[in-house]
C-alpha cells in the first residue's frame, strides 16, 4: 500500500503512524507544505494522511499554500481514497466534507482523557477501544461533525474527538501518533501555547509520560488503522 503524508511544520510528522506504515511494509511519501507544494496524481497514493500543526485552516494569507491542500484532501475524498487526518488534519477533511471549523471554546493541552460514543462502541473501527482512553492532545480548534458522518469519540472539552465518513475517512483531534521526540519538540516549539488551566497541562506532566502510556495510545493507533485496512478500500 502507498500512503502519502502532508505535513504542515517540520515538527509534526508522522510519528507512530510511520512506525506503524514501516512494521506492516507500505511505502510513505510525504509533501512538507512548509517548503514547496509538489502534490502528487491521485494514481500515486492509495491513503493520504494529513497531519497537525499549529495553523488554523483559514490561515490562508499566512499559509497560502493552505489553499491547493484544502482542494486536494477534497479531490482525495472524492476520488474513492482511504484519508487519515490528525488534528489540523482532522479540521481540513471536516471542511472538506461541509463542516463549520472555528475555535473551540476550550484550548485543549496535555494527557487527557476521551470516551466513546455509544456509536463508537458499536462501531467495527473503534469498538475495540475502552470507553475511556487517556490520550495526548494539542489544539484550540474544532469543527462541527460532518455530514454523513459517524461520530465515535468526544473528550470532556472537545465533542468531536474521532469520526469516521464512508468507513474509509478517520478524523482524529487527538494525537496517538505522539512520541517522546514530538511531544518534546511540540512543548518547546509551541511553549508560548502553555497556559496551566482545568484543561492545559503544564510542561512538566506532558514531558513525565510513561512507557506505558506511548504504547497504550500506539496500540490503540496501530489497531485504528488495521481496521480501517480491512475494510479493503
Amino acid at each position: 500500500m502507498r500512503i502519502h503524508c502532508l505535513q504542515h511544520v517540520h515538527f509534526e510528522g508522522p510519528a507512530a503512524i510511520g512506525e506503524w506504515a514501516e512494521r506492516k511494509g507500505h511505502g510513505v511519501t510525504r509533501t512538507p507544505l512548509f517548503e514547496h507544494t509538489d502534490l502528487p496524481a491521485q494514481s500515486d497514493f492509495d491513503w493520504l494522511v494529513v497531519m497537525g500543526g499549529p495553523m488554523g485552516i483559514h490561515d490562508e494569507a499566512e499559509h497560502p499554500w493552505l489553499v491547493p491542500e484544502k482542494a486536494f484532501v477534497a479531490e482525495s475524498i472524492a476520488a474513492g481514497k482511504t484519508v487519515v487526518g490528525v488534528c489540523l488534519g482532522s479540521q481540513l477533511i471536516a471542511h472538506a466534507l461541509g463542516a463549520r471549523v472555528y475555535r473551540n471554546p476550550h484550548t485543549e493541552i496535555g494527557w487527557m482523557p476521551i470516551m466513546l460514543t455509544d456509536a463508537g462502541q458499536a462501531s467495527p473501527i473503534t469498538g475495540f477501544m475502552p470507553p475511556t482512553l487517556e490520550v495526548f492532545h494539542w489544539h484550540g480548534d474544532t469543527f462541527e461533525l460532518p455530514p454523513g458522518a459517524t461520530h465515535l469519540a468526544r473528550s470532556a472539552a472537545c465533542e468531536h474527538q474521532i469520526y469516521l465518513y464512508e468507513d474509509r475517512v478517520l478524523g482524529l483531534q487527538c494525537h496517538l501518533e505522539s512520541t517522546p521526540e514530538s511531544i518534546a519538540d511540540i512543548v518547546h516549539l509551541c511553549a508560548d501555547e502553555i497556559r496551566p488551566s482545568a484543561t492545559v497541562q503544564g510542561a512538566e506532566r506532558m514531558l513525565a509520560a510513561t512507557e506505558d502510556d506511548y504504547a497504550r495510545i500506539h496500540g490503540t493507533l496501530f489497531a485504528l488503522l488495521d481496521r480501517l485496512a480491512a475494510t479493503g478500500r
